[in-house]
C-alpha cells in the first residue's frame, strides 16, 4: 500500500540527520518504537479531546510523509508499524472517499464473511461514511480498545480488497489496465490486513512491542 499514498508536505528530514547516528537503522527503529510507545501511552492515559482530534488530523495538515519518517520503515508487526498503517489506511480512504466507499460497499455485498460488521461501517456505504469510519477507527487507537481498533482496520482492508477483485474481473475485458491496477491494490489491501490481524493478536498477548 505504501507506494499509493504519498503527499508533497514533508517531515524534514533534518530531525533524523542532526542526531548521532541518525541514519543508523538500529537507531531509527529505537526512535519509531520510543516515538510510538511514548504517544500511545500518553494519550490513552489522558485522552483529552483536542489532543485526540489533533493526532486523528495530524496527516491531514502535515501530509503522510510526517507520520512515514517515524514509523514506516518499522516491521509490519511492530507497535510503529502498526501506527504507521492504520494512518496509511486513513490516508487512502480520505484521497479517494467516492472510490473506496464504492469498493468497500461492492465488498460488503459479495463478502461471506462478518468482516464489514466488523468493520463497522454504515450501510449502504458512501463517501460520508467512509471518512467517518476512518476517523473512528483511527480514534479508537488513542481513546478505545487498541486491539479492536486495529481488527476493525484489517477488517475493512479485507472488504475492500475483496471489492477491488470484483471491480477488476468487470472492467478486466474493457479496461486490462484498470484491471490490473485494482488486482495489485487488492493484494496490497490483503497483505495490509493480515499484517493488522498479527498485531492485534501480539497486542492482546502482550508481546506488541
Amino acid at each position: 500500500m505504501t507506494e499509493e499514498f504519498h503527499k508533497p508536505t514533508k517531515f524534514s528530514g533534518s530531525k533524523f540527520e542532526g542526531m548521532k547516528g541518525g541514519e543508523d537503522p538500529a537507531t531509527i527503529s529505537r526512535i519509531a518504537h520510543d516515538t510510538a510507545h511514548a504517544l500511545l501511552g500518553r494519550v490513552r492515559d489522558n485522552p483529552e479531546p483536542a489532543v485526540l482530534n489533533r493526532l486523528v488530523e495530524y496527516t491531514d495538515e502535515h501530509g503522510i510523509d510526517a507520520v512515514a519518517e517515524l514509523w514506516s520503515r518499522s516491521s509490519p508487526r511492530s507497535l510503529p508499524g502498526a501506527l504507521w498503517r492504520l494512518y496509511l489506511v486513513r490516508a487512502m480512504i480520505r484521497q479517494d472517499p467516492e472510490g473506496t466507499a464504492f469498493t468497500f460497499q461492492r465488498g460488503s455485498e459479495i463478502s461471506v464473511t462478518i468482516d464489514q460488521v466488523v468493520a463497522g461501517a454504515s450501510t449502504p456505504t458512501g463517501p460520508t461514511e467512509i471518512l467517518e469510519l476512518a476517523d473512528e477507527i483511527l480514534r479508537g487507537v488513542f481513546e478505545g480498545d487498541f486491539a479492536v481498533a486495529l481488527d476493525r482496520a484489517a477488517a475493512f482492508c479485507r472488504v475492500t480488497s475483496e471489492g477491488c477483485t470484483s471491480i477488476a474481473d468487470d472492467v478486466e475485458v474493457i479496461t486490462p489496465e484498470r484491471a490490473t491496477e485494482l488486482t495489485k491494490r487488492a493484494l496490497r489491501l490483503a497483505r495490509t490486513a493480515a499484517e493488522l490481524t498479527s498485531c492485534a493478536r501480539l497486542w492482546r498477548m502482550g508481546g506488541l512491542e
